[in-house]
């Protein structure tokens, strides 16, 4: 197998809330029957997260990091970190219950959509206690393992795009990711929360051997092992999150959006608690913006097909609110119908899902072991 080695956020806004679909309701239930993780109160979560859904729609002035805090609305540039070294891991074949490597629900586009911006969430939590990022021998134990190594990521689908040029069979794919523990460009874990965006070409251009056949920035990784090209891989500079690892016990209180604009920039905002971050860099690098009909969202292992183990009982509520210029309601695909596209996992189980239309599009799903 060739390797590419790498709560609600609250309720975003009240009005979302009070009109989320019953069977949305009952989702809600399962969780927060009985002890739940987040500690706001009502008001709270509705001025925090007014304020982040201003945020995530108001882009940075020029591509580069940048930083906020609430309430202010101003994005101001910050030092950027290096690079990664961190590589996701395709899929290599579903495991059989078990969220991720293929397994995950995929909000899907209306025909005819594509997504501008996704903002993905843990709206509630029940007795999440602690997470291990473990080796999966599938991908020989690879990606950073041990206690809070974990990335929330925002997912694109597969698609041939403009970036490809003219390579029929090459991929554009694209990546936002939160990573627990930010590798550096050598390959060492820094120990710090960052988030970045990793950029894809699967299948690029026609081998030849040792050479770079990739594109200017990105770095050839190799033949594909499905076709005649190389896979190109690139990721933006990285803002820190927290000087530390955020532990697992956080997670209601972290987000990932997403935005691809065609001729503009291409942004992964976090959101921990009343901190935002963004990293951004040009569309054109895959051109994403004019193909991403698909989306991911989960918390899974920290790079190269790890999985996020989570204590027994652990339970979470997903949550993705959805821009695609239409209030028609997405569809919440099942792995029987649409593959996730990251090679990374959790030890959860998926449960329930349930979409709804109008201003605020979404998907929300349970999973929990």
């Amino acid at each position: 197998m060739n390797h590419h080695s790498v709560t609600k956020i609250g309720q975003f806004c009240l009005a979302l809330t009070i009109t989320i679909v019953s069977g949305s309701v009952g989702l809600r239930a399962q969780i927060v029957a009985g002890s739940h993780d987040n500690a706001l109160t009502p008001a709270e979560v509705q001025a925090r997260n007014a304020w982040r859904q201003t945020m995530h729609a108001l882009p940075t002035p020029a591509s580069g990091c940048f930083h906020a805090t609430f309430p202010g609305t101003q994005w101001e540039q910050v030092e950027c970190e290096a690079p990664s070294a961190y590589r996701s891991a395709l899929p290599a074949g579903r495991g059989a219950l078990t969220v991720g490597n293929g397994r995950d629900y995929v909000a899907q586009a209306p025909t005819g959509h594509f997504f501008s911006s996704v903002l993905g969430g843990f709206p509630e939590t029940k007795d999440v206690k602690s997470e291990k990022g473990v080796g999966v021998a599938l991908f020989h134990d690879n990606g950073v393992l041990g206690t809070n190594e974990y990335t929330l990521q925002v997912n694109t689908d597969y698609h041939n795009s403009a970036a490809c040029d003219g390579y029929s069979y090459c991929l554009a794919w694209q990546q936002y990711v939160l990573s627990s523990n930010y590798v550096s460009l050598t390959g060492k874990p820094t120990g710090k929360t960052a988030v970045f965006i990793e950029y894809w070409l699967i299948n690029y251009g026609v081998h030849d051997g040792n050479k770079n056949i990739c594109p200017k920035g990105f770095l050839d990784g190799g033949e594909d092992s499905s076709g005649p090209g190389d896979d190109c891989v690139q990721n933006t500079p990285a803002v820190v999150v927290h000087s530390g690892q955020i532990p697992i016990t956080s997670l209601v209180d972290l987000a990932l959006g997403a935005t691809a604009v065609h001729g503009g920039t291409d942004e992964a905002v976090a959101f921990y608690g009343n901190e935002s971050f963004k990293a951004s860099d040009h569309d054109s690098l895959t051109d994403i913006s004019t193909v991403w009909s698909q989306a991911e969202f989960n918390v899974v292992g920290n790079a190269g097909g790890s999985r996020a183990d989570f204590n027994s009982g652990a339970e979470l509520l997903v949550e993705l609110l959805l821009n695609y210029g239409s209030s028609s309601a997405p569809k919440c695909q099942p792995p029987s119908k649409v593959l996730g596209t990251t090679g990374e996992t959790n030890n959860l189980t998926l449960g329930a899902c349930v979409a709804g239309g109008g201003k605020s599009p979404y998907i929300e799903f349970v999973e929990g072991n």
